[in-house]
């Protein structure tokens, strides 16, 4: 028997446990999990979106002026349009079939046109259009604008999204509630008839909702939603106070074994999106961009390298340390960590339950993080607005997020220097550590 079974936990491990415990309850937790799995699934467009914003802004006003580039332009519109002003529309569809595949639904497939005419049987009927040459707004009817569909509802698609599905897939297990047209009829339309009055009844449900909002309050869920709560947590969750406490809490999770995706991942990536959105359509319409704290931020300035800015550690290992085992990881972690994947750092160093180690890991990305926003705040460098993939490698993400911008790539620099500084007595405390650790079992 291994006599650590036997040994007494201390304080701090009986913590950790508990902690990691309540976490990957949290982080398994389905809803939470087909959150992810959504945003995962869409990121890609919302990338593409933000090259298209490059290249409008940045690419195009080299080679054309005046009505050609306006021309050439709608090339940008029309992917944005494409992307990001349909956002809810994405993520609606998109939770709607995860938490349905997640759930163990035979029909994860059919949730889906339910939750977009329920997304649709929200929104407000009646809206404001400014006409072309017009700086007076216009009330129209039976009408869906870009904005209304687009980053400013997609905290409502996330809603609609679980809300009716979770009715739907309710309903179609009321047998009462199945239409059973027998083995002739083709699989598709037996089973579309099979949930028919479920489908019926949940759509429905959200008109009556919306006749509702719209009679006795004059309003529509999705800017309710909105209002009350994707902008109170906006405000709460990318200030620098609470992205700095929420990221810091991720990445604790990660030198627990935990993936920072659990806290992170649900809590700030939805509204940091939100965020870069808004950014990204600014500037495609020739607008300064405002949010400081946004997808960006986080592969720009607290990210360098993967969790825990480990290209700082990679550093720092090369130019102090000439511990063997540290070497030779950092070799194996090199390339991975140039495109932000550090996981072979993480447990291969290992920084898991390594304490000299956690400390840097959790308080430098705070480091870049502080640097980076008052840096813009201050107004040295704008916010960042050109969307990108979390795999682009340090100096070239701050290059290409800033629209070109070289002060952005300077504070990168800058920001690696003073982490990788940060590294270094923690590096050489974990070293003496695995040296002593290392001789007391071989001389077991």
């Amino acid at each position: 028997m291994d006599n650590q079974e036997n040994v007494p936990k201390s304080g701090f491990r009986k913590f950790t446990d508990k902690f990691t415990e309540i976490s990957v309850k949290i982080g398994n937790e389905v809803h939470l999990r087909s959150l992810r799995d959504a945003f995962s699934t869409i990121m890609p467009v919302f990338i593409l979106a933000g090259f298209a914003v490059l290249i409008n802004n940045l690419i195009f006003p080299f080679f054309f002026k005046g009505a050609t580039l306006a021309k050439w332009q709608v090339f940008g519109t029309a992917v944005t349009n494409g992307t990001l002003n349909i956002a809810s529309v994405l993520i609606v569809a998109m939770v709607a079939y995860f938490l349905a595949k997640n759930k163990g639904f035979d029909n994860p497939i059919g949730t889906i046109p339910i939750a977009l005419a329920s997304l649709f049987a929200l929104l407000a009927i009646n809206v404001k259009a400014t006409p072309i040459d017009s700086k007076t707004a216009v009330e129209i009817t039976n009408a869906v604008l870009y904005d209304s569909i687009g980053t400013k509802s997609m905290f409502g698609g996330i809603i609609v999204g679980l809300l009716s599905t979770e009715l739907f897939m309710r309903l179609s297990k009321v047998k009462a509630f199945k239409i059973n047209l027998g083995p002739m009829v083709p699989p598709a339309v037996g089973k579309s008839f099979t949930v028919l009055i479920p489908s019926i009844l949940v759509v429905t449900v959200f008109g009556i909702v919306a006749a509702i909002l719209s009679s006795v309050f004059n309003t529509d869920l999705i800017t309710l939603i909105s209002e009350i709560i994707q902008e109170p947590l906006r405000r709460v969750n990318t200030s620098l106070a609470g992205f700095l406490l929420i990221y810091s809490t991720g990445n604790f999770l990660f030198t627990l074994g935990i993936h920072q995706t659990v806290i992170n991942g649900t809590l700030l990536d939805p509204l940091n999106l939100i965020n870069m959105n808004e950014n990204m359509a600014a500037v495609s319409h020739g607008k300064i961009p405002t949010h400081i704290i946004n997808s960006d931020f986080v592969t720009v300035y607290t990210q360098m390298g993967g969790s825990g800015l480990t290209i700082s550690l990679i550093l720092a290992v090369l130019i102090a340390s000439h511990y063997s085992p540290f070497r030779k990881v950092v070799n194996l972690s090199l390339v991975p960590g140039i495109f932000e994947i550090n996981e072979p750092i993480i447990f291969g160093f290992p920084i898991v339950f390594n304490i000299p180690l956690m400390i840097p890991f959790v308080f430098s990305p705070v480091i870049g993080g502080l640097i980076g926003y008052y840096a813009t705040a201050i107004g040295f460098v704008r916010p960042l607005s050109v969307y990108l993939p979390w795999t682009t490698p340090p100096v070239i993400s701050g290059f290409l997020a800033s629209g070109g911008d070289w002060k952005v790539v300077l504070l990168q620099i800058i920001i690696i220097a003073i982490t990788t500084l940060f590294y270094i007595p923690f590096i050489k405390i974990a070293e003496r550590v695995a040296k002593k650790a290392a001789n007391i079992s071989a001389q077991a």
